[in-house]
């Protein structure tokens, strides 16, 4: 796996943050009929139990949001991903298909609250930080251009920042000449769900992604 750390800058205003990181072999396809099966049994769950107001309130989102806050972002301006993805399924949106990796991802990222950054490995150069995001640091967002990542927790390399809880990068997209996955969960506070979404994570990729050479680590 690459190397991965938490800069002091963000350890320092999120003193319990955590990473569950997973890198792997993949293969990028449409995502089967089982899994789009196990995602809609997901969706019409969660859609069922949860409101548009208790969104914020699940332990992993509210964790992220007072994180952000700690790094000097707004997140009702700048939503975690894990958020938006709830609030469609909620309203009754659904779920883009993208394809059956970043699938999965979105449905451990729903299942359990947790901001989860999905890179094409092999799109990354160097080292790997987590830190704050600074002043018109360059930032190309997918499917959302230019974005102001300044205050964001925001992942770097040798090249720049790459992704954040908000929005991964247009350079290190999972696309379909992707073929080796790195998968990072970002967990605020500790929270004991950690293992579980790694566990769940890497049992879909296995399933429906034909995941081989699986590295598991968390970072803090």
């Amino acid at each position: 796996m690459k190397a991965i750390s938490i800069g002091n800058e963000i350890k320092s205003r999120c003193p319990n943050l955590r990473l569950g990181c997973i890198e792997t072999d993949v293969v990028i396809a449409e995502p089967s009929s089982a899994f789009l099966q196990e995602m809609d049994a997901a969706i019409q769950q969660l859609a069922q139990s949860l409101s548009i107001e208790s969104i914020s309130k699940i332990p992993s989102i509210s964790a992220a949001r007072k994180g952000y806050k700690a790094c000097g972002k707004d997140p009702a301006r700048y939503r975690l991903s894990a958020e938006a993805l709830l609030r469609r399924v909620v309203s009754g949106k659904g779920l883009y298909q993208i394809n059956n990796v970043v699938d999965q991802l979105n449905l451990v990222s729903i299942s359990t609250g947790f901001s989860i950054g999905g890179y094409d490995a092999d799109q990354i150069s160097g080292e790997i930080t987590f830190g704050i995001g600074r002043a018109d640091e360059p930032y190309f967002g997918i499917g959302r251009g230019e974005l102001n990542i300044e205050y964001l927790p925001v992942f770097r390399d040798e090249i720049g920042a790459f992704g954040t809880p908000t929005s991964d990068s247009s350079r290190t997209e999972v696309t379909g000449k992707t073929s080796r996955f790195l998968m990072i969960i970002i967990d605020f506070e500790s929270s004991n769900l950690l293992d579980e979404a790694l566990l769940k994570a890497q049992k879909l990729l296995m399933k429906h992604c034909r995941a081989e050479n699986i590295d598991v680590r968390i970072i803090q």
